[in-house]
């Protein structure tokens, strides 16, 4: 049996998301910028994605702009907004747990003359509103806070850090890649100016993402030269991956009910397994304020890519923590952030459940996860 539980990583594409999108390839590939038949249907198309995206999450059709992903809706808001805000001030808050893209994004920046500041987190992985209050000053002109955590899936409270901002004078990001569908995000309710999605983590295919912009904000474009996108972002429509992308978003909300059940479920049922029959063992970050398709677990006395790698041998799929830094074996700083012991950081798996898993593959999952515990243990150092 193979079992895929890394979908915080990426999904698989949806089978009826597939079927959707392949017209857009083979029969309707014009180009969205031209302006013969071909290329006004393709246009058509992508003013119906734009719709259904700013649907989803209560934004305007006029704000969504699509890229090629998460990592550059975040470059293009976090760095576009400083470059072209200076006069606001000089600062830039973003928490300590942040995706790599953002952290660099901002990081970038130093060089430019910025400064960035990093909000700390709790044992639970949670950003105090308390916490930016005293941060925040009148030089401060954009606060990043992502919706929900890549590594250990807890959820912010986004309006609430909103409000501080905003309260402040500075803009507000959030980076809502793992929050589909989780969430109900609501742009406006939430008071968000920027945010940013990609469709891979929701069913949807590769290297497509939008970044929802506040068209009253001042922002600098990333990528230059045709113009499209009103001037934001450049370069040719990847129309059957913004449709792929608008779909997936929209099915993903629509069967949101029964998705939440079912991967709420299995994860707490993982758990119990875990928890009863592998002594040594804890989450990481909170268990309430956490999306339900996410577990991350501390295995004391264990290497988690010695853990990962058996498990593959097994057919069973999971992470250590942020699929994006893979190839870097370095501890986590989202566990530093949150406290865990030195000799815990490299102790912990990631599961993260999807559409596709069931019962019967937990069940393997745990039979195989005793198994390697109990091998791996056996000649630890650690005791």
């Amino acid at each position: 049996m193979k079992v895929y539980l890394d979908n915080a990583a990426t999904t698989r594409l949806d089978p009826r998301i597939f079927a959707k999108i392949k017209p857009y390839f083979s029969e309707k590939y014009g180009n969205a910028s031209s302006l013969h038949d071909l290329g006004q249907e393709a246009f058509l198309a992508l003013r119906q994605a734009k719709e259904m995206v700013a649907k989803a999450i209560n934004g305007e059709a006029e704000n969504v702009i699509f890229t090629s992903g998460a990592t550059e809706a975040n470059n293009f808001i976090i760095r576009g907004v400083a470059l072209a805000n200076r006069d606001k001030g000089d600062k830039i808050i973003i928490s300590a747990i942040e995706h790599p893209c953002v952290l660099e994004a901002a990081r970038s920046l130093i060089k430019d003359g910025f400064r960035v500041e990093y909000l700390p987190v709790n044992k639970d992985g949670l950003v105090e509103p308390t916490a930016l209050e005293k941060m925040i000053d009148e030089q401060t002109i954009l606060v990043s806070v992502m919706a929900v955590n890549n590594e250990i899936g807890t959820i912010q409270d986004i309006a609430a850090l909103a409000k501080v901002a905003h309260a402040h004078g500075a803009y507000f990001h959030t980076d809502a890649v793992q929050a589909v569908p989780y969430l109900k995000l609501d742009v406006k309710k939430m008071d968000l100016d920027f945010l940013s999605l990609s469709a891979h983590k929701f069913y949807g295919p590769k290297g497509v993402g939008v970044a929802y912009i506040n068209r009253k904000i001042k922002i600098k474009p990333l990528i230059i030269g045709g113009g499209q996108e009103d001037g934001y972002r450049s370069g040719t429509y990847n129309l059957p991956g913004i449709m792929g992308l608008a779909y997936a978003l929209e099915l993903s909300y629509r069967e949101r009910t029964e998705y939440l059940k079912k991967v709420k479920s299995l994860r707490d049922y993982l758990w119990q397994r875990i928890k009863k029959e592998i002594p040594d063992v804890a989450v990481n970050g909170s268990l309430k304020a956490r999306v339900p398709a996410n577990l991350s677990v501390m295995f004391h006395s264990v290497e988690g890519e010695a853990m990962l790698m058996d498990l593959s041998f097994k057919g069973v799929y999971v992470s250590t923590g942020s699929a994006c830094s893979a190839s870097d074996l370095k501890a986590s700083y989202v566990l530093q952030a949150i406290g865990l012991a030195d000799n815990y950081l490299n102790s912990n798996l990631r599961f993260s459940l999807g559409r596709y898993n069931t019962k019967a593959e937990i069940d393997y999952v745990v039979k195989c996860l005793k198994d390697t515990i109990k091998r791996l243990r056996s000649f630890s150092p650690i005791k």
